[in-house]
């Protein structure tokens, strides 16, 4: 079992005819690397030009590691090689992420030991204060893990645009909203009209 309290196992049957394996079930963990059980929030852009999972803010504004490591076994505990990054992505809990197309892949293949991991920032607009699972191949591991995301992008259309500058201004000027909360400090401030301004015509490619 692994260490972490976010370490999770899923074991499903036959693996898909499209990887070319007769593989009867697999054991599948997702670990966060931050271990402290504090919320998470991550900054995206459509553009993937936003911080790295290294770099993710804890409330208060300090940032921690919240690379997520994925690792897939056979059900002889052998490593499943070559799983294709595009069939590892995330989902939030409320839907409220909007990736570009392979904007919240993971980042490469597994690897020879069966591992790849979430660390490059991803591509993606929206915003969801509910956590994220971790999806395999269709198949969502059952519990989630707590890290929120916000994003200029706050339409989740794939683009900033001047109508996103109008939604983030209404908040900035009105109540405190997470949404707005691009550096997860608890105040909406000069530092997230920053962030904000340079998002401003961010688009997925």
């Amino acid at each position: 079992m692994k260490t972490t309290v976010f370490s999770l196992l899923i074991m499903f049957t036959a693996c898909s005819s499209t990887f070319g394996a007769d593989i009867p079930c697999w054991e599948f963990y997702a670990e966060l690397a931050y271990q402290g059980e504090e919320a998470l929030s991550l900054f995206v852009l459509p553009s993937g030009t936003g911080p790295a999972f290294s770099a993710a803010p804890l409330h208060g504004g300090s940032e921690v590691d919240a690379t997520i490591t994925v690792t897939l076994e056979d059900c002889f505990g052998d490593p499943v090689v070559g799983f294709p990054a595009e069939d590892l992505w995330l989902e939030s809990v409320d839907d409220g992420l909007m990736a570009c197309p392979g904007g919240d892949a993971a980042d490469a293949p597994t690897d020879e030991n069966g591992v790849t991991h979430f660390l490059n920032p991803l591509m993606a607009g929206g915003s969801s204060a509910e956590g994220f699972y971790v999806v395999v191949g269709g198949w969502a591991i059952s519990d989630f893990l707590p890290l929120m995301i916000n994003s200029a992008d706050f339409s989740g259309d794939g683009a900033v645009t001047l109508s996103d500058v109008g939604l983030f201004c209404s908040i900035f000027f009105g109540e405190y909203s997470y949404r707005a909360d691009f550096h997860f400090d608890g105040v909406i401030s000069l530092s997230d009209v920053g962030r904000m301004a340079t998002g401003l015509g961010s688009q997925c490619q």
